[in-house]
């Protein structure tokens, strides 16, 4: 069993880069697979709802053995597309034709059980399991207490940009830590060189809660 992959599906190359930080962070970088929809299939769309279409396929591969253990991670997003609620729906829609039903839910990452004792999937919806937002969102409530002043003088100057934003509002808090990595010392990196840069707080809770969840989801060690 332990030659089986486990594997975490995410919405697309960004997060894909980060997950694997973070995974290598925490010892999981060796046991787990993280990728995106268009990694597994040619013409894939790597959007929540790519997530969503290719999910099929791989619960068959758990079904089947082919894989050991599946987590998922996407954005919750904002109305009327999206939203915490709207997103858990449409996970609970998925799973539920393979036999899963939800077994615990927000804060700490859904987690769905298979009546015949099949592993469990967990899926973690972005930013914390109850509002709406993205990775960005997560990110923000896991700041490095020496980031704080940083981080708000981009809050404040995306605030104050002289013309009117071309940006979409859903899209704000791209913007923000953008800014905010743009000011560091390797400009132009994305959020998976945050963690080893030091820039994330991983006593914050909402860090601890996602590391919690994804040792939860794919434990170190797996009974024979």
């Amino acid at each position: 069993m332990a030659d089986l992959p486990n594997i975490l599906v995410v919405e697309g190359e960004a997060d894909q880069r980060f997950f694997k930080c973070l995974c290598h962070r925490l010892d999981l970088a060796t046991t787990v697979k993280v990728a995106s929809p268009r990694s597994f299939q040619r013409g894939a769309y790597n959007t929540k709802q790519g997530v969503f279409n290719f999910l099929p396929t791989l619960l068959k591969q758990l079904s089947d053995g082919t894989i050991l253990r599946l987590g998922v991670v996407v954005d919750a997003d904002s109305p009327p597309d999206g939203g915490f609620d709207r997103t858990q729906a449409l996970a609970t829609r998925t799973l539920a034709p393979f036999g899963y039903s939800l077994k615990t839910a927000q804060p700490t990452g859904l987690v769905y059980a298979h009546g015949d004792g099949l592993a469990d999937i967990g899926v973690w919806v972005m930013p914390d399991n109850q509002n709406t937002g993205m990775l960005e969102d997560w990110a923000k409530q896991c700041l490095h207490p020496q980031e704080l002043a940083l981080f708000a003088h981009a809050l404040e100057s995306v605030r104050t940009l002289p013309a009117p934003p071309k940006f979409k509002e859903l899209q704000r808090s791209k913007v923000e830590v953008a800014t905010w990595l743009a000011w560091q010392s390797r400009p132009g990196h994305g959020l998976d060189r945050a963690i080893d840069d030091g820039l994330l707080d991983p006593d914050s809770h909402g860090y601890r809660q996602l590391s919690a969840w994804l040792q939860q989801v794919f434990p170190a060690e797996d009974p024979a």
